[in-house]
């Protein structure tokens, strides 16, 4: 549902309440440069009719004037400047604060958030979008402020010296603010439209630059680029609708506020010449200058429309992210440092939508110290079988336990601490080598983080590195090969110690040889400790305690290696077609 621009401006001023000290220097201090700046034209009013007469200029009078006029002018310049400093306090302590509260909702949203949207519309949201909103607050409050601040000071200032022709002035100004509302509501929908198609953009051109070496291997280049121009050719011609209906609002409203200056002028001549008002040549041109004065703010709001809308898009775009539901907390859930690694399945069912079913009554038990590897065709639950163990995904319906527990029952950090993963994609992160592998216990000692290399087989590659475990890595580990990243990402897992494991084709961007090697680093690693082996190799797991066989979210068989192959089910078929595939 939409979200009201009222509340929207609500949410966004309810960030300023910390700055509170701040917004009430930032309103003073408007004040007093609008009152000091409106104040000089009343003073260049007194000095003109001074001076009104040829050889009649009355130099004792005009000097105390200029001296009032040179600390007026002061006086606003200084108040003017501290009113920018505040807004600009607020404004980024605003946007400080806001961004802190979107990174920590990504924290909080479930995995299936992430999962359904794309990663480069959730960072233009973070960042895009919240500098916008920056951009919008900082014109927005400097300007709202000296605006509305100068409105009435000028009213207040004109029908203090000629009530009639103030009037003049203030009905027929109102046009402007009419003009300026018809083209808004125009420009606010392109806006809104702009910020979207902006996120799509972001996300192609993460995920295109992110997967260069795919885009290249399978010479996507032209197709990529189509889908790139395409959306730039969308947000091209929305963002120049919102820019042209935005623009029309400037000149528009001048236009009229010229009418007004005009209107001023011709009444304010007639009534000095005629006698029939009291005005002075100086009262008149202290009133063409309020005039002048009157509808510059007006200009200077509806000037600032265009960064409001963008400001009031990107703010209903982040809010709709503070509004997903996140994860049911688990702040009252039970801390379980360590585990036997018992795990029972009772009952289980899961789909990631409601007509498509995927995990239908599942049943498992798991005995402390056991492998079990899981096999199956692709989409046939496995990886969903190891997000509903680390409780990424809740199950529909049903139970887990470990060691007797609800896993709901436990805090989310605590359990998942309690296993060790290795994927078959790798995530490594800038920073050092020594990092890379302390990522899950950053205290550990320069001895620990070695011995966990040389079990994973790693230590012999990081001492040709350039500066061994010092050595920098680039964002996502480009300077390595996909296997030495799987090496320190073993490395990592090896170095938690965690009570259970779960490998996730933990072996796939290895050699044979270093496969062998780490297959028996892993042996020595789960011994005494519950195991998940996500293979496609069949031939890696033969030594699992229990093999079971997933087919369309179910288990259709389970039993060691050699059970399966005398049953000549469908492990056995899919055994065996290995070996015809490489016959």
């Amino acid at each position: 549902m939409k979200e009201s621009s009222a509340n929207v401006l609500i949410r966004m001023l309810s960030y300023t309440k910390k700055c509170t000290a701040y917004l009430i220097i930032s309103i003073i201090s408007a004040i007093i440069s609008v009152a000091a700046s409106l104040y000089a034209p009343v003073l260049v009013g007194r000095g003109i009719d001074f001076i009104i007469d040829r050889g009649n200029v009355d130099f004792e009078k005009i000097f105390p004037i200029v001296i009032q006029i040179c600390i007026v002018v002061i006086a606003a310049a200084f108040f003017t400047w501290l009113m920018t400093v505040c807004t600009n306090i607020i404004s980024y302590r605003t946007v400080n604060l806001m961004r802190h509260d979107v990174y920590t909702k990504i924290n909080t949203l479930p995995l299936k958030y992430a999962d359904s949207t794309s990663r480069g519309d959730i960072i233009s949201r973070v960042t895009v979008d919240i500098e916008q909103i920056s951009d919008g607050m900082l014109q927005g409050f400097s300007q709202f402020f000296t605006g509305i601040a100068t409105i009435l000071g000028t009213i207040i200032f004109m029908l203090s010296i000629n009530v009639k022709i103030a009037l003049i002035v203030i009905l027929i100004t109102p046009l402007s603010l009419f003009v300026a509302t018809f083209i808004t509501k125009i420009s606010h929908d392109k806006f809104r439209e702009r910020s979207e198609v902006q996120g799509q953009l972001s996300g192609c051109i993460e995920e295109l630059i992110g997967n260069q070496h795919i885009v290249k291997a399978f010479a996507y280049e032209t197709r990529a680029q189509e889908r790139f121009e395409e959306i730039n050719a969308r947000l091209y011609k929305c963002g120049l609708k919102a820019q042209f209906y935005s623009a029309l609002t400037n000149p528009s409203t001048r236009f009229v506020n010229g009418l007004v200056y005009a209107a001023t002028g011709v009444f304010g001549a007639i009534a000095v010449i005629s006698g029939n008002v009291g005005m002075s040549v100086g009262q008149i041109s202290a009133f063409l200058s309020y005039a002048n004065q009157y509808t510059k703010p007006f200009n200077e709001i509806t000037g600032v429309i265009t960064e409001l809308q963008a400001s009031f898009a990107s703010a209903r775009r982040v809010f709709r992210l503070l509004d997903e539901t996140p994860e049911v907390s688990d702040e009252n859930g039970i801390t379980m440092d360590n585990c036997s690694g018992s795990i029972e399945i009772k009952d289980v069912s899961f789909s990631y939508t409601p007509e498509r079913p995927l995990i239908q009554h599942l049943d498992l038990s798991v005995k402390p110290g056991q492998r079990i590897a899981i096999v199956g065709p692709t989409g046939c639950g496995k990886t969903t079988f190891i997000n509903l163990l680390m409780r990424f995904y809740d199950t529909t319906s049903g139970d887990i336990l470990i060691d007797g527990v609800n896993i709901r029952d436990l805090k989310r950090k605590s359990l998942r601490s309690l296993y060790g993963m290795v994927l078959q994609d790798t995530w490594i992160f800038t920073g050092t080598v020594r990092e890379n592998i302390a990522y899950g216990k950053p205290d550990a000692t320069d001895e620990e983080i070695k011995q966990a290399a040389i079990l994973a087989h790693a230590h012999s590659f990081i001492k040709r590195l350039e500066n061994g475990y010092d050595t920098m890595l680039s964002e996502d580990g480009s300077n390595l090969s996909q296997g030495q990243k799987q090496l320190l990402s073993i490395a990592r897992i090896m170095l938690t110690d965690p009570s259970m494991l779960i490998l996730d084709e933990a072996t796939s961007s290895i050699d044979t040889m270093t496969e062998q090697r780490i297959q028996k680093a892993f042996a020595n690693l789960m011994k005494g400790r519950t195991s998940f082996i996500i293979a496609h190799r069949l031939s890696t797991i033969k030594d699992a305690d229990r093999i079971l066989v997933m087919r369309d979210g179910n288990i259709i068989e389970q039993g060691s290696h050699e059970e399966l192959l005398e049953k000549q089910g469908f492990y056995a078929e899919l055994y065996n077609a290995q070996f015809e595939q490489a016959l």
